[in-house]
């Protein structure tokens, strides 16, 4: 692990670096915490996967229901749907309907007109109804996602970030070591000093499920609803339970990222926005100093 000793001109005078023991840096010590590939990958999803989310809410509004199984049309009884009546807006899950007027189903425009479409103009891309154009941005899109995702792979392969930062080791499993970690993030007492640049397993089981179930399930099956795609790679659609399944899927996943996502800014600024997101930004973190034992 290497540590990184600002100049002296880049830190404030009232918060002197304190030098650092390369092998066994302390609370206070500014170190390298993320690679140039994870930080450039880090910014790029980012923006990326907020077109992505934007531009299918769009696409979701051309049919705003969900079904099961290879085949669903409007007569068709959707697991998930969002409706109105004349006055009213609302999403219905299963049995369960919740009144959601004002924000999906049914909205005021900025021209003041009563607009009943699934998702509100701000919330997509682009803010006006047009399918054909919310199709070109999620396609074009897609692919930044899936190339990322895959040089991001070999990459971290190769440097051996996967193996060293994020693999989970049997013991780590332990409940009570999870427990422990849970009671840890409960109480916002969050690692200090070496300890803060290793993953705990709460990260690690978050951030796997991201890299290895979430991104790829989202892209696999955002392939088996492209007709051109699937036509050569129809073990997707059964695999998935057919076209309708897939994007029942795709649109879960869709949203277990934006849960990851609104989870993640809570952790960062909970653990202190500056230093997060300078580490993410330059790759420099200043670790937190240790706790005084009571």
């Amino acid at each position: 692990m290497s540590t990184v000793l600002d100049p002296p001109s880049a830190e404030p005078a009232a918060e002197p670096a304190p030098v650092a023991d390369a092998d066994h840096p302390i609370g206070g010590d500014l170190v390298k915490r993320h690679r140039l590939s994870t930080r450039l990958w880090h910014w790029t999803n980012a923006v990326t996967l907020l077109v992505m989310l934007m531009s299918g809410l769009m696409i979701f509004n051309a049919h705003p229901r969900l079904y099961w199984g290879s085949y669903g049309a409007n007569p068709d009884r959707a697991w998930l749907e969002v409706t109105s009546t004349t006055t009213k807006g609302y999403l219905r899950v299963g049995p369960v309907q919740l009144e959601t007027t004002g924000v999906m189903g049914y909205w005021k425009a900025p021209d003041g007109s009563i607009q009943r479409r699934a998702f509100p103009h701000w919330a997509t891309i682009p803010s006006s109804y047009s399918l054909a154009d919310a199709r070109i941005w999620h396609l074009a899109f897609a692919w930044l996602l899936s190339l990322g995702l895959l040089a991001y792979s070999i990459v971290s392969l190769v440097n051996r970030h996967f193996q060293k930062d994020l693999r989970i080791r049997a013991a780590e499993m332990a409940p009570r070591n999870i427990w422990h970690d849970i009671k840890e993030h409960a109480r916002l007492r969050f690692p200090t000093g070496e300890a803060a640049l290793r993953y705990n397993i709460l990260q690690k089981l978050a951030y796997a499920s991201v890299l290895f179930f979430l991104l790829p399930l989202v892209i696999l099956t955002g392939m088996t609803m492209s007709p051109a795609l699937v036509s050569g790679l129809s073990p997707l659609l059964d695999l998935f339970g057919g076209r309708q399944s897939a994007r029942s899927l795709h649109f879960l996943a869709a949203f277990g990222l934006v849960a990851f996502f609104l989870v993640h800014i809570a952790m960062v600024v909970l653990a202190g926005p500056y230093n997060e997101v300078r580490s993410m930004i330059t790759g420099r973190f200043r670790l937190p100093r240790e706790r005084a034992e009571p």
